[in-house]
């Protein structure tokens, strides 16, 4: 049987340096031509999840501006056992960002992260920080302090403090199922998302494969985001779980044709399975 893709999206959602749905329209493009497939908004999930054998979430913009639609769906999702793409037990950005406290705790090559109620002389030392809601996405809510304005703030709990890492570069890495498909990267630190190819070395690959391992999805896309710090290290900025942006409009066709393949595969084997 040919899965009925629910395909959530939102369309209208403004995000700086992209157009969500450009990508949207052109990906539900390639998909309709192997599934019956109907576009809705998150905010609409909830209500027309029943009709449909599986939902493909893709650029449906920041859980925080729709909190209550989207708790409903997921709850809707559960009960009705409608697979999810990507699957709700997603442990990166998809649960918030406390996932990076629990991977600097581990040691891992992650930007440090710390809680936001973290008192200033418990943090590492460093000229500025970043502080960012634990639910934020799209950069909405960041700031960047330095040590005197950090200082001066009161600790906050459901914010994230990391001491700010100067860098090269950051770099995405993306996935299908634990396959990779290709990585972009921003030569440019203050042009996060003027994007090229990048061609990424087997150290690169088994940094970004550790992180999606440790994620333990069964299927779906992922993208890693690091940044090449000046000493030359990778460190992971995010683990993007729910609904990353996959920049499709910069692939070369080959390229952009062999992702579309290996996501018509997986939503093939995926959503219809018991």
């Amino acid at each position: 049987m040919t899965p009925r893709l629910l395909y959530v999206t939102d369309l209208a959602y403004q995000a700086a340096g992209r157009r969500y749905a450009d990508e949207d329209l052109e990906l539900s493009a390639r998909l309709r031509a192997h599934f019956p497939l109907a576009l809705c908004d998150p905010r609409d999930a909830a209500r027309l999840v029943d009709g449909f054998d599986a939902v493909l979430v893709r650029n449906s913009g920041p859980v925080l501006h729709y909190r209550a639609a989207y708790a409903e769906f997921r709850a809707e999702a559960l009960r009705r056992e409608v697979p999810v793409y990507n699957p709700l037990t997603g442990r990166a950005d998809m649960a918030g960002k406390g996932y990076l406290i629990e991977l600097t705790r581990a040691g891992l090559p992650v930007i440090p992260t710390y809680a936001g109620d973290t008192a200033p002389g418990e943090l590492p030392a460093s000229d500025a920080y970043i502080v960012k809601p634990v639910d934020g996405a799209d950069s909405v809510g960041l700031v960047r302090l330095d040590a005197a304005a950090l200082a001066a703030r009161t600790p906050e709990a459901g914010t994230l403090v990391q001491p700010y890492v100067p860098f090269r570069y950051e770099v995405s890495f993306v996935f299908v199922d634990g396959d990779f498909q290709y990585a972009l990267y921003a030569p440019d630190p203050a042009r996060r998302w003027e994007l090229a190819p990048y061609r990424p070395s087997a150290a690169d690959l088994a940094f970004a494969r550790r992180f999606v391992d440790w994620n333990a999805l069964p299927y779906g896309i992922q993208r890693v985001d690091a940044c090449r710090t000046r000493e030359g290290e990778l460190l992971l900025v995010e683990l993007e779980d729910h609904n990353p942006y996959l920049s499709l409009g910069l692939l070369d066709e080959e390229t952009r044709s062999a992702f579309g393949r290996a996501l018509v595969a997986s939503l093939r084997h995926w959503a219809t399975r018991p």
